[in-house]
């Protein structure tokens, strides 16, 4: 007696490379799907502001460059009138010298000294919390209370500055109140403002360095500077740049600082770009000639950040 044993049909087996994946890729999938939903939908509030706040102004911005329009009159398309005048227009030309200029003296002097300070209060020290604190406090202070106190600092009559190289035998200078002057003081205002930002990017890129590769230099017999140099330094890479793009950015659009103490004075020793925007749109109501400016402004700091990524980038393909 045979017993016949069914065998399934060959439509039955299908290959393997059409099987259905099993249910745990699905499940992973699934769960791929679901964090992306969830991250679209955190950034959507941050999406929507980008998009109405500096996404739509810098379309129309771009817009209103190529007209004459004033407020009380409607826009007159007049091509490329605003930027040729731009070019022959001397307060522009020494508001871009000296935003340049002041660019210059903050961004790299506020990055030397941001590190140095976020390498000591790396170290185990007494208080470190209290120094972190005491440094960030004038980036969470309005900048008018931080302009007037500089205002009284730098008086050239009765300053707190003057009276301090009165006791070294210096003669007293005139600080913001000279042409001379002006530009440099602002500049170390404004390196003294931004020291926190910048102290913490890098106090948190110094945490994330690899403690064994420090050792491991250590015990290769190098010294403080050498490990520095060659393991902690090329860590902070990113750091750097970040650092440097946001710098690059606050420096170009500083206006607050220059509005309260000088007024871009004296004889226009610190007019800035968005400073002699402000004067164009608000006090001349020209407002075609400042978009123009406005977009040379956003064009000069996109080449400024990215010479800083290709110098980035020259470093990282060297490594």
């Amino acid at each position: 007696m045979t017993t016949s044993i069914d065998k399934p049909d060959a439509a039955d087996e299908a290959p393997a490379s059409q099987k259905r994946p099993s249910t745990p890729k699905r499940r992973h999938s699934g769960m791929i799907r679901a964090q992306r939903r969830a991250g679209y939908v955190m950034m959507a509030p941050a999406l929507v502001n980008i998009s109405i706040f500096l996404g739509l102004p810098l379309v129309l911005a771009f817009v209103l460059s190529f007209t004459d329009y004033g407020f009380f009159a409607d826009p007159e398309f007049i091509g490329f009138a605003n930027y040729a005048e731009l070019v022959q227009d001397p307060d522009f030309q020494i508001s871009v010298v000296n935003t340049i200029l002041y660019t210059l003296m903050v961004v790299p002097g506020a990055m030397a000294i941001a590190l140095v300070i976020a390498l000591a209060l790396n170290m185990a020290i007494r208080g470190r919390s209290v120094y972190r604190v005491m440094f960030y406090v004038p980036v969470v202070t309005a900048t008018v209370s931080i302009a007037t106190v500089w205002l009284w600092i730098l008086n050239p009559s009765y300053g707190l500055a003057n009276e301090i190289l009165g006791l070294f035998g210096l003669p007293p200078s005139r600080w913001l109140a000279s042409p001379d002057t002006a530009l440099t003081s602002l500049a170390m205002i404004g390196i003294w403002q931004g020291l926190g930002t910048k102290m913490v990017l890098y106090l948190a890129a110094l945490q994330g360095v690899d403690p064994a590769l420090v050792e491991a230099a250590r015990l290769d017999g190098a010294n403080k500077w050498q490990t520095f140099w060659n393991v902690t330094w090329p860590a902070l890479g990113p750091a750097h740049f970040f650092v440097f793009v946001t710098s690059i950015i606050a420096s170009f659009q500083v206006f607050d600082l220059v509005y309260v103490t000088t007024q871009g004075g004296p004889a226009n020793a610190t007019r800035v770009l968005v400073f002699d925007i402000y004067q164009n749109a608000f006090s001349k109501l020209d407002l075609g000639y400042a978009s123009a400016e406005s977009v040379f402004l956003f064009i000069l700091i996109a080449i400024f950040i990215a010479a800083g990524l290709r110098l980035q980038r020259s470093k990282a393909d060297d490594n």
